[in-house]
């Protein structure tokens, strides 16, 4: 990958991804208030008992984000105390990670297919910049997005394909 391409997925694309989900919060936020129903009950909520919660999907998302942008680039990711606990609180999660994002530039991933990348929680080991991203970085962003989906829709919220690929660029033929 080019530096170029590593900056349209690691910021374009995981910026317009995290909006996409800021867009499903409203739409559940909407839903909780229609429903009568405390939004922390969903928040709390998981598919499975040994899976995060809905919002540790949120938090582990925006992570996956800005630590991939921050590995990829050599820099330092800023630090978000995983403290979320309504859905404005992670709102302002992914706010603060869209900012950092919109911070990089083309020219700040250079180099980036190359650079060795420290596996975060696997000691010892590394893994090339365009390997880390194509097999572990690009795969959990959308992950625990899916995940969060799920939970949502799950629970009810009335949200399909479009709500999760959001706008697409498309052309006139």
């Amino acid at each position: 990958m080019d530096a170029t391409t590593f900056h349209t997925i690691a910021v374009k694309e995981f910026s317009r991804g995290l909006k996409n989900l800021k867009l499903i919060l409203d739409k559940f936020q909407t839903y909780a208030e229609t429903k009568k129903f405390e939004p922390s009950n969903v928040l709390n909520g998981r598919l499975a008992p040994d899976q995060f919660s809905f919002t540790r999907q949120i938090q582990i998302m925006c992570d996956i984000a800005k630590f991939n942008a921050a590995r990829l680039t050599a820099k330092e990711a800023p630090v978000h105390e995983d403290k979320e606990q309504t859905i404005d609180d992670l709102r302002g999660r992914i706010d603060k990670t869209i900012a950092y994002l919109q911070t990089l530039s083309v020219k700040d991933f250079e180099g980036a297919s190359t650079r060795k990348i420290k596996m975060p929680r696997i000691e010892g080991k590394a893994m090339q910049g365009d390997n880390y991203f194509a097999q572990f970085g690009i795969p959990n962003f959308y992950f625990h997005f899916t995940m969060a989906y799920a939970i949502l829709r799950n629970n009810g919220l009335d949200i399909g394909k479009k709500d999760y690929l959001g706008e697409l660029t498309l052309e006139n033929i």
